[in-house]
């Protein structure tokens, strides 16, 4: 695996986390570093880290404190 590659997992937690969870991507980055792209978006997918889950999960909980004010009224 490149350096860059390495750097760049080793700085992120999720990423190295994900690499150690899913160790078929060692054979793909070995053999094409820009497959690093793709393990990212599927890491984000799989931890619910996209835009759309962030906004989803800022929704559920503004509702959920809508339900709690409505019970306390």
């Amino acid at each position: 695996m490149q350096i860059p590659v390495q750097m760049k997992i080793k700085n992120d937690p999720n990423l190295y986390r994900y690499l150690r969870e899913h160790s078929y991507w060692y054979k793909s980055l070995n053999r094409d570093p820009a497959a690093l792209r793709d393990m990212e978006q599927e890491m984000r997918n799989q931890y619910r880290l996209t835009t759309m889950d962030k906004m989803e999960d800022i929704s559920r909980t503004i509702s959920l404190l809508q339900s709690v004010v409505d019970i306390i009224k």
